[in-house]
């Protein structure tokens, strides 16, 4: 039987190669839809999280989890070797920028490495499908050389894809099965092949004419958040020094029912993608000697947030006759997003350690988040209680979590520097916000 016949029939035997935020949900979406599927996850302490059908991430369904552990369907291991009876392999690891902001791809590449020694050692051909977000010319310039190196030929020995995830934690709306999957292969049959397997479990299948393009693509989603975001981060710096409402404004303006989507201001940017994407794009436009200026200046303000956030808490403490140095500093939530328990790239990180290298002595709360380390120190949740509140000269509402109690902060009488309009519903319209 070939891979086709295999995908079409849902015989084939589907791995997964890392089970984070991007992985799981794959791994169980293919299980839920007939597939065996091996979960191959390299960190001993998740692993067996999930092979007992503890769900690590928000938005993943445990009873799910475990009941296709239960059926075996889904099989969770940290032996690579079990990938050589698998014809159909996605890999879902982590694409950071290393320290000087340039890609970090050994975790695709070692993963590239498992795919291509499972296809010199298995009986059927396979396809090879990357997930991660990378630049432009990560799967023909990076996988595919892998794979090839070990003596083995594209469009017969193995069949390469690149379709990119498109996964928003804890939004329980927008999941995997219903979020179109857009796909590009480096060949029409490597294409066939990705569009038959996701075609098989997402409502809808989006195809385009190669790897780049799908590579392009993915980078062009994130990155037009970051410069929106960019856009008004920077209105609300010049709108504080104007004495107006950023919040406002972006309300006034959003009534305009075309050519207008609006987007909010915050203490910067957070998350697997928006903050790291735009790197990836700019570091491969220099192989072009191609400047991003404007993608390059919408991150440089973004990654100034935190800065502006320091200056406004430093301003409301004056404000009370405090300063920073000194002062007891209440940081509300460090998750990246609101209901999330993910702290990649958090803004929060930079702000704390901002605070306490200007003095102040800083806790937080965040019901989703029990340890939080910055600077090498472990800092843990304290309890958001009048106590807590009054033990503080200032709060910083950094991530705006639904489970939050923000009529006892807003009641606390302390100042509060809200950088996402959170009170907004607990004050009344004369008393203002910081």
């Amino acid at each position: 039987m070939g891979i086709l016949e295999s995908i079409v029939g849902r015989r084939a035997r589907v791995g997964v190669i890392g089970l984070g935020y991007v992985g799981l949900p794959l791994a169980m979406e293919a299980a839920a839809a007939g597939y065996k599927v091996l979960g191959l996850e390299k960190e001993g302490e998740r692993r067996a999280r999930i092979a007992e059908g503890q769900a690590p991430c928000e938005g993943t369904d445990g009873e799910r989890l475990r009941l296709l552990l239960e059926e075996g369907r889904l099989e969770v291991s940290g032996d690579p070797e079990g990938l050589r009876d698998c014809e159909v392999l996605c890999i879902c690891v982590p694409t950071p920028l290393s320290r000087t902001r340039d890609p970090d791809l050994r975790y695709v590449e070692e993963a590239s490495r498992m795919a291509g020694e499972a296809v010199r050692d298995g009986k059927r051909p396979k396809l090879v499908v990357l997930e991660s977000t990378s630049y432009p010319g990560t799967s023909r310039q990076v996988v595919l050389p892998i794979l090839e190196g070990m003596g083995q030929r594209a469009c017969s020995d193995f069949h390469l894809a690149f379709s990119p995830e498109r996964v928003d934690p804890g939004n329980a709306r927008w999941r995997l099965d219903n979020t179109p999957k857009l796909l590009g292969g480096l060949s029409d049959c490597c294409a066939d092949l990705a569009e038959r397997f996701y075609g098989s479990f997402v409502g809808r299948t989006v195809r385009v004419s190669s790897l780049e393009v799908a590579e392009m693509a993915k980078l062009l989603e994130n990155i037009f958040r970051g410069v929106n975001i960019a856009l008004v981060n920077e209105l609300w710096m010049l709108c504080d020094r104007m004495g107006l409402d950023v919040w406002e404004v972006i309300e006034a303006a959003s009534t305009k029912p075309f050519g207008f989507m609006p987007f909010w201001p915050g203490p910067g940017l957070g998350g697997h993608c928006i903050p790291v994407d735009p790197f990836y794009l700019s570091w491969k436009a220099r192989e072009y000697d191609f400047q991003t200026e404007f993608i390059e200046l919408a991150g440089k303000v973004n990654v100034n947030m935190p800065y502006f956030v320091a200056g406004l808490v430093a301003r409301a403490l004056n404000g009370a006759g405090m300063t920073v140095s000194g002062s007891r500093i209440l940081v509300l939530g460090v998750a990246y997003k609101p209901d999330v328990s993910d702290t990649r790239e958090t803004p929060a990180a930079k702000l704390i350690a901002l605070l306490r290298r200007d003095g102040a002595e800083v806790v937080y709360h965040d019901p989703h988040v029990p340890e939080f380390a910055v600077g090498g120190e472990v800092l843990r949740s304290v309890e958001l209680t009048p106590e807590t509140l009054r033990s503080c000269h200032c709060a910083v509402i950094v991530t705006d979590h639904s489970g939050v109690d923000y009529a006892l902060v807003a009641g606390s009488g302390i100042p509060v520097v809200d950088t996402r309009n959170a009170l907004r519903k607990h004050l009344k319209p004369a008393e203002g916000r910081t």
